[in-house]
């Protein structure tokens, strides 16, 4: 499909789903207020979670040169959260507040920096020390999730529990800024390699042939991944299978052309997430479900669909 049409097609459709996360809500009868100054802040963070996530999951598959990669596996979204729950367990604010969203963030960094400083081998970081690496870590950062679980009093593990499953939560105006900056800043430097991405999912070896410097792009991919998936998480929690389902099903639909892939994964993350956001608060309304249970009922069937298409093939 051209590039054009694609992504004007795209930007069409997270349009009507911003509408509709303008138009719907627990309220029957909604005010001026209560649409500006609670659902569109929702509605933007939803559109800023989505696209974090599955621009990071289009970036990290082909940093790892695996098509079911996603922006848990590496354990940046496990450093992430732990930030995030050490936050609410330890009493480190409120879940408004700007303690739990700061330390998620750290948590990302901290996370990347670990990750690669152990990966490193002669300052290369090959995609299979990223993977193991990401996967140690995610385990022991479950681990420490769990013990903070289960030391915390009994009125802090709701909250807890809600950040674990993913929920747009409502946060200043600068927040929102600062989650925008971060996303856009990675979303540009993914725009930038896209050219070497797509010659970096021929291999490393094969990539550095045709003059790309593989540690640099894998250095600058991996940052600009954690900065999306630390802003993300922050004021969202963990938010799953965006990151998998979204670049993986557009591969199937644009191609595997970085340079129209990782803008359409963008727009069709940001209106996946703001669909299931207004889902969320409105099919039990009054009562609010976190958004991370309706993108797990919508990617689990899907990843299982599209791991059997890849088995099958």
């Amino acid at each position: 499909m051209s590039r054009l049409p694609t992504l004007l097609a795209l930007a069409g459709l997270l349009a009507a789903a911003a509408v509709l996360g303008l138009a719907f809500g627990s309220a029957e009868s909604p005010t001026r207020e209560i649409v500006l100054e609670i659902r569109l802040p929702r509605v933007v963070l939803g559109m800023l979670v989505g696209a974090g996530l599955a621009t990071a999951g289009a970036l990290l598959q082909a940093l790892l040169q695996n098509p079911l990669a996603d922006p848990f596996l590496l354990g940046i979204s496990g450093g992430a959260a732990l930030g995030g729950v050490a936050a609410v367990a330890l009493g480190g604010g409120a879940l408004l507040g700007l303690s739990v969203p700061a330390l998620a963030f750290a948590g990302a960094l901290g996370a990347t920096a670990l990750l690669y400083a152990i990966a490193a081998a002669g300052g290369r970081a090959p995609a299979h020390s990223l993977l193991l690496t990401g996967v140690v870590f995610n385990a022991f950062a479950s681990s420490v999730i769990v013990f903070l679980t289960t030391a915390v009093e009994l009125n802090r593990v709701a909250g807890v529990f809600l950040w674990l499953i993913g929920s747009i939560r409502l946060v200043d105006d600068a927040m929102i800024a600062c989650v925008a900056a971060l996303i856009g800043l990675g979303l540009g430097v993914g725009l930038y390699y896209a050219y070497s991405l797509n010659l970096l999912t021929q291999g490393d070896e094969a990539a550095a042939h045709l003059g790309v410097d593989v540690p640099r792009v894998r250095r600058h991919v991996l940052l600009a991944t954690a900065l999306m998936i630390g802003a993300s998480v922050a004021v969202s929690g963990i938010v799953g299978f965006v990151g998998l389902i979204v670049p993986h099903l557009l591969r199937l639909v644009v191609g595997a052309d970085h340079r129209v892939l990782i803008p359409a994964s963008a727009l069709f993350g940001a209106a996946l997430v703001t669909s299931a956001d207004t889902l969320a608060r409105t099919v039990l309304a009054p009562t609010e479900l976190p958004v991370g249970a309706f993108t797990a009922l919508i990617g689990g069937p899907l990843f299982l669909w599209l791991l059997r298409r890849e088995l099958s093939r």
